[in-house]
């Protein structure tokens, strides 16, 4: 988040203005409306002119808005603390637990409940069921950065945790998939969830390439950027008169990519917005309790607010990109479960933005003092501390 002030608002700041929204610019302090602009404008032209979809995807600009919108963030992330980061196994072992145990049951429990058939008045959907799969496997590596930077999270945890994500993304995805969409089901008597589903495999190099594209470019061009910067100038010439130049691209380049990519369902979201309905409950359900819970287990352990945060919101989010992805490759751009994929970004967006002002409320409500000298996790300010 871009600010005029050079003060550096800690988590512990005694600046009134510190977490306060009203100390945002006006593209920050705006954000709702320009997205929910954003998606009104991306809608209407994929239902207007639904030719649209293919210089999309012929240009790659989904892709393209995606590896702009994640470069400043990457950009900022001071990369010298990083060990400090993955030195610290109870923050680690936390995000395992959050991302790779508690989010996939949970998201494939409201994928049962909402599109399983168990619940009276509820048909089964199974396409609609394998699109909340394909999305709650998918651990995020990407628009979390935004939500995290603008919850004044710490950039080096969430940058740290996305790179231990993005690892596990690359040899469990598929195996995932498999386990939720196919075997489980009818180890609990819902044969017909899989009943007239192709057979399909995600292959690792897949997942694989996906990673590269949306979180190995920018990682690359970002740390390439403090680098050269840091050392062909100065660290207070990098931080004081480049990042401000790079910071508005992130939010320029979040529009961007709302409008696009909901250009490419716009269609398809008018002719059945009932079914965008139902599948926005257990998404919002999910991303509510996945924040909420995350979050507290994080002040549970001591973590300071800006180590929280990056927890709360890595968990709490979804790599869209990588289940749109694979949804697409496997069932076609046309199929519900590529549908349900791109429902996704159009839930999360307002729900994740509307957390940011919940973690800004909780900076402000709650003591942090304690858990910054506990030592847990990297002041915004960049300074260590030490274990307990």
């Amino acid at each position: 988040m871009s600010d005029a002030d050079a003060h550096d608002h800690g988590p512990n700041c005694d600046c009134e203005s510190c977490g306060d929204p009203r100390s945002m610019d006006f593209l920050d302090k705006y954000l709702t409306v320009w997205i929910f602009g954003a998606m009104g404008i991306g809608v209407g032209v994929g239902f207007l002119a639904p030719s649209v979809t293919q210089p999309i995807q012929r240009f790659n600009l989904v892709e393209i808005g995606l590896v702009l919108m994640m470069y400043p963030p990457l950009a900022k992330a001071d990369y010298s603390r990083l060990r400090a980061v993955f030195s610290n196994w109870r923050v680690l072992g936390l995000s395992l637990i959050q991302n790779w145990l508690i989010g996939p049951t949970l998201m494939f429990g409201l994928a049962v409940v909402f599109f399983g058939g168990v619940v009276p008045g509820l048909p089964a959907r199974p396409e609609y069921f394998l699109g909340l799969v394909f999305i709650g496997m998918a651990r995020c590596i990407a628009m979390v950065l935004v939500w995290n930077e603008l919850a004044e999270g710490s950039t080096e945890y969430v940058t740290g945790l996305v790179a231990f994500n993005s690892l596990f993304q690359i040899v469990t995805y598929g195996v995932y998939v498999w386990f939720f969409g196919l075997v489980l089901p009818p180890l609990l008597g819902m044969e017909s969830l899989v009943d007239g589903i192709t057979a399909f495999d995600i292959t690792p190099m897949q997942v694989f390439e996906a990673i590269v594209v949306f979180l190995g470019i920018p990682f690359a061009a970002g740390f390439l950027s403090r680098y050269l910067g840091t050392r062909l100038r100065s660290e207070t010439w990098y931080d004081e008169e480049f990042v401000p130049k790079i910071d508005p691209l992130t939010l320029i380049a979040l529009l961007f990519t709302v409008i696009v990519m909901f250009a490419t369902q716009g269609e398809n979201i008018v002719a059945a917005p009932g079914d965008v309905l139902l599948i926005a409950v257990p998404l919002t359900i999910y991303f509510v309790v996945m924040f909420l819970v995350s979050f507290g287990m994080g002040k549970g352990i001591g973590a300071d607010y800006s180590t929280t945060t990056a927890i709360g919101f890595t968990a709490a989010s979804n790599n869209f990109e990588l289940a749109i992805a694979v949804a697409v490759a496997v069932f076609g751009v046309g199929s519900g479960v590529a549908f349900t994929t791109v429902v996704g970004p159009l839930i999360e967006v307002p729900v994740l933005l509307a957390l940011v002002h919940v973690a800004l409320y909780f900076q402000r409500r709650f003591d942090w003092t304690g858990a910054a000298t506990g030592g847990l996790g990297l002041s915004v300010s960049g300074s260590a501390a030490e274990d307990d």
